[in-house]
């Protein structure tokens, strides 16, 4: 009956316990929210890398067209007496260890180059290999002279970019950097896998894409390449 409230069905009322579809509707629209949030955070924070590696990715397979004119720079220089003495030949084996600080700071002012690190030491020479990105170099102190001979080599910014991409040479922050990285696309490829599922029923087209990304790669490794 209309005015009756024999047969009249009960209305959830402000503050009553929700039923069990709008506690699962609103877990789906948590984590909902959470997936987009975590999807562009790592997509923000990979974007500018993916860009990097993808660009070098081109110049890397294409690294035998793209040709590379290495520019080749020499020098000379003379280490003052009293550092000299610090470093006069002697009777010991060959080693690796760091310069004296004297000196090390006399070179980097002298000929720009770091000498910070571990140099070769023979009995007349002291060696300093100095690779980086997108080049080389070198700088050689003779033990009884003092004379300095160094060299630097650049093969150009395309170099420069393809070796940050092998992580060649380019110290530990970077290999941090590279770390953290993969950690982001890891998070952005599965977070936007999962949005696929959420989306894919009304999106036929999703899961032919995505097979088709993972069965091309796949049949050119196994059939064509040898």
């Amino acid at each position: 009956m209309r005015g009756g409230t024999l047969f009249e069905t009960p209305r959830l009322m402000h503050g009553s316990v929700p039923t069990a579809a709008a506690r699962k509707r609103s877990r789906k629209a948590f984590w909902l929210k959470q997936l987009h949030t975590w999807h562009w955070m790592s997509s923000a924070i990979s974007l500018v890398g993916l860009l990097l590696f993808a660009i070098t990715g081109f110049t890397l397979n294409h690294a035998g067209e793209i040709e590379a004119s290495p520019v080749v720079t020499t020098g000379e220089a003379q280490l003052p007496a009293p550092l000299l003495a610090q470093i006069a030949p002697t009777d010991e084996t060959e080693s690796k260890k760091p310069l004296p600080a004297p000196i090390a700071s006399w070179i980097e002012a002298e000929t720009g180059f770091y000498a910070g690190g571990e140099a070769e030491w023979s009995p007349d020479e002291i060696y300093m290999p100095l690779p980086r990105p997108g080049g080389d170099g070198w700088f050689a102190i003779d033990r009884a002279s003092g004379a300095i001979t160094h060299e630097e080599t650049s093969r150009g910014w395309i170099a420069y970019l393809n070796d940050l991409h092998k992580g060649r040479n380019a110290g530990t922050p970077w290999k941090w950097f590279i770390d953290v990285f993969v950690f982001a696309c890891v998070v952005f490829s599965l977070t936007g896998l999962v949005l696929l599922q959420l989306h894919s029923k009304n999106r036929r087209s999703t899961w032919p894409l995505v097979f088709a990304g993972l069965a091309i790669p796949a049949a050119i490794a196994i059939f064509l390449i040898h």
